[in-house]
């Protein structure tokens, strides 16, 4: 039996992410030694039928239809947000004025003022704080930011990040929540664009100016049919009425950043073929970095003082020991894959609570996406570079 000291989590939804999540509370103890055990409380959902399921399928021990009354209960110690995006504010701030630390899926809000009140609840309550940018915790990545911060990349010239999917390239794909702007805030630019952004905000700094253009190329979408799972819908076979779409469909924009650096963005849903291409590529003036989360593993890695004859991107498998969280899991070549971004992130987290420590990214880094969210859709807007 374990003497650790137990960490007692509720977590509000259960679908898509709450599975991601619960997958990483329930192995964390078998790859790390986190000075925290997490334990799975209680589980809430509206729909009593499914949120039951979900907490046997899961492994939790409780569920509760209302996610007030989960929030209320002195067994629970840490909520967990995996709701859409219009609820985060109200439930983390509850969370926050009830002294619960608090993990949210992103984007933190669906606009800044909603981030600042959040922000100021967890600071005013003096709780510990997290948005679940698990891209963050891939092995590779986090062994970029070493190079950049060890100098091995030199002065970054160039950030170049694409973040293409195509799930909802049917016309008859559903008004699914992530298509309404009221629910998601806003489309490909908050869904995955937001990853691109917190990205490159971790490995080479802050934005300073954005110029942006964003396109809904299906303007209209069947009202109804199956939403309920994850990325995949599908519309009835009956007749349906139609709804506006009211989020973009692809965002690209140009980023001045700091330190001089170039930055090149795009994301977009609809980019055949690409399932979820998150990719960036830096280049600096003694070398460059290329990476993938289709192949998570792999680093492509160029070097300028390689000697003439054997310059070019070296592809590097980052399982080995001296790779970051490499050495909790498998020999080297052994892969690891999306699951354990989420235990590598739910690591950083509980060590920050056990040494009273926030860790990151937090509820700050949260706003300061969405700062750059927001730059972006205005940009767009008024066709014009908007400053941060």
């Amino acid at each position: 039996m374990s003497n650790k000291k137990k960490i007692r989590i509720g977590m509000v939804g259960y679908q898509f992410m709450g599975k991601a999540h619960s997958h990483a509370y329930r192995d964390l103890p078998f790859y790390f030694d986190n000075p925290l055990q997490p334990e799975l409380k209680a589980i809430s959902g509206r729909n009593e039928t499914a949120v039951k399921e979900a907490m046997e399928n899961m492994g939790w021990e409780s569920y509760e239809t209302d996610w007030r009354k989960l929030i209320a209960r002195d067994d629970i110690d840490v909520i967990d947000i995996v709701t859409p995006n219009h609820t985060h504010a109200e439930i983390a701030i509850a969370a926050a004025e009830a002294g619960k630390h608090i993990i949210t899926e992103k984007p933190l809000a669906l606009t800044v003022e909603e981030a600042e009140r959040m922000v100021d609840a967890v600071e005013r309550n003096k709780v510990k704080h997290m948005v679940c940018h698990n891209y963050r915790f891939v092995p590779a990545v986090q062994y970029i930011k070493q190079l950049i911060t060890e100098g091995r990349l030199g002065h970054i010239y160039h950030y170049r990040a694409n973040y293409l999917q195509d799930f909802i390239m049917d016309p008859n794909f559903p008004l699914a929540w992530r298509l309404k702007k009221e629910i998601s805030g806003s489309g490909a630019l908050g869904d995955i664009g937001a990853h691109s952004i917190d990205l490159a905000r971790f490995l080479v700094g802050e934005f300073q100016e954005v110029s942006a253009m964003m396109e809904t190329f299906i303007k209209e979408r069947p009202i109804g049919g199956d939403t309920a799972g994850g990325l995949s819908a599908a519309a009835s076979t009956e007749a349906q009425e139609m709804g506006e779409v009211t989020v973009d469909d692809a965002v690209a924009f140009l980023a001045r950043m700091e330190n001089g650096i170039f930055g090149v963005f795009e994301a977009t849903r609809f980019a055949g073929g690409n399932r979820n291409k998150n990719k960036l590529e830096i280049n600096g003036e003694k070398g460059s970095v290329r990476w993938d989360m289709e192949n998570m593993n792999k680093l492509e890695v160029y070097l300028a003082d390689d000697e003439a004859g054997l310059q070019g991107f070296r592809v590097i498998n980052c399982t080995e020991e001296v790779h970051p969280y490499a050495g909790a899991y498998w020999p080297a070549g052994h892969i690891i894959g999306y699951e354990h971004t989420f235990i590598n992130l739910m690591d950083a987290f509980f060590r920050g609570l056990a040494a009273d420590q926030q860790a990151y990214p937090d509820f700050i880094d949260g706003l300061q996406n969405q700062k750059v969210l927001d730059a972006i859709e205005r940009s767009a807007t008024e066709k014009r570079w908007i400053s941060l």
